[in-house]
């Protein structure tokens, strides 16, 4: 799992929350008393962060909170791929919710009153932060990813340094040996961007979630090496990956003559 199966408690419907209201469609067909093509035009308006805004019909709340310019942040989520719901850091605390709600999956409805940064969100966000870090590599210096790892800059927002967990972690030799590209899975977070890029983007489903439990990491086939001739020239997964488990063999073979030429 992404991470203890005690922390994934996020996962209530805003159903159990909320009276029966219309759907999105019954309320445009009321609202606008047209076709469906009408829909767009309804607004929903909800208050977040203590502000009345205005969103449409199948508008999550993340979509809702990042078009009002308040930044949520999130690991799993990509804007090119489906929600997944995976890394729980983008929850948010909603009025009469019995529990955080994931702002990636959960639709807007008339009335809700969402709280982005409240102090109960604040401290599951550092908790499930310092939680993946226990768990991951401490080669920030010298990853490839450096100062354009997502994982590094929420930390860093969160004023997180050390973690406060110990946690049992992978250690997986760097498949460098395919032809196209290099994979570390030693600093994979589970988040499946790759999984879903290369099943949604590439429609070429070579990446897949493989074993259960502690074991679980992202294969490629049968538990391979990343050789397929589609990855030749395909550079997908690695551009939605938040952290430095995927890179194209060119650029790290470039890096390397770079480094041996100024002597490092």
């Amino acid at each position: 799992m992404f991470f203890p199966s005690c922390c994934n408690r996020f996962g209530a419907s805003i159903l159990e929350v909320l009276p029966r209201r219309p759907s999105p469609t019954e309320s445009s067909f009321r609202t606008a008393g047209g076709p469906p093509e009408q829909v767009c035009r309804v607004k929903i308006e909800v208050t977040l962060n203590g502000a009345k805004v205005a969103g449409r019909p199948g508008m999550t709340i993340l979509e809702l909170a990042r078009e009002n310019r308040v930044d949520i942040p999130t690991l799993c989520h990509h804007p090119d791929l489906t929600p997944a719901g995976v890394c729980r850091i983008c929850v948010v605390e909603v009025e009469g919710s019995r529990s955080l709600l994931p702002s990636c999956q959960t639709q807007i409805a008339p009335g809700l009153v969402i709280q982005t940064h409240s102090p109960k969100v604040m401290e599951s966000r550092r908790t499930l932060v310092e939680l993946i870090l226990a768990s991951h590599p401490d080669v920030c210096l010298v990853c490839d990813k450096g100062n354009d790892c997502e994982l590094r800059q929420i930390a860093g927002d969160l004023g997180i340094t050390m973690p406060r967990f110990r946690m049992k972690r992978h250690y997986y030799p760097s498949e460098d040996a395919g032809p196209y590209v290099v994979r570390d899975l030693t600093k994979c977070i589970l988040c499946r961007r790759c999984v879903r890029a290369c099943h949604e983007i590439k429609k070429a489903d070579i990446l897949a979630m493989g074993y259960q439990g502690f074991g679980s990491k992202v294969i490629a086939g049968r538990d391979e090496e990343l050789k397929a001739d589609v990855c030749q020239s395909c550079d997908v997964c690695i551009s939605v990956c938040p952290v430095g488990a995927l890179a194209k063999r060119e650029d790290v073979e470039e890096r390397g003559k770079a480094q041996c030429a100024s002597g490092g």
